[in-house]
């Protein structure tokens, strides 16, 4: 016969179990669904793989916008830059209104093998004063903008940021 001390023990390790399992199932669910922010420069060193989706945030490259159009449906391809590497990415639909040369933005998708990134979703800075944060940080971390002299700089300032050294 079992005494109440031991029940209680199976009881509680039943539980301890059933807890770590739930915990376990809610990680793996949180982690597929997770997706990464990465600069330029992150993706320049990381390599992610292809077809893990992640969002790439950035400068878009000035004079590196294209659009061709086809059956209807317009594709772009332009550079997003944080002022130390720029990666070539491709979008096929309609950008948001405010998408431009100098203009913060974040781009969801995934890399290809030919190492483009494939969007599928642009989102565009939507005011004068918004810059997403995972931009702002890509920026200070390039050395483009220190927080300690201002507010970052409007995209206007922006129009002519180019990579030092890379011509792909």
């Amino acid at each position: 016969m079992r005494t109440p001390k031991k029940r209680r023990l199976t009881i509680v390790l039943i539980s301890g179990l059933c807890l770590a399992a739930a915990t376990g199932l809610m990680l793996a669910a949180f982690s597929s669904t997770l997706t990464y922010f990465l600069s330029p420069r992150q993706v320049e060193i990381k390599h992610p793989r292809v077809g893990m989706d992640f969002r790439l945030g950035g400068i878009v490259q000035a004079g590196t916008v294209h659009t061709d159009v086809k059956n209807g449906t317009p594709t772009t391809l332009f550079r997003v830059t944080d002022g130390r590497a720029s990666v070539p990415v491709t979008y096929t639909g309609v950008l948001p209104d405010l998408f431009r040369e100098g203009q913060g933005v974040v781009a969801i998708g995934a890399m290809t093998k030919g190492g483009t990134f494939a969007a599928s979703e642009v989102l565009a800075k939507h005011g004068a004063a918004y810059m997403p944060r995972d931009v702002e940080q890509a920026l200070k971390e390039a050395g483009k903008w220190n927080p300690r002299f201002g507010p970052p700089p409007p995209a206007s300032e922006w129009n002519d940021m180019s990579v030092k050294g890379n011509n792909s």
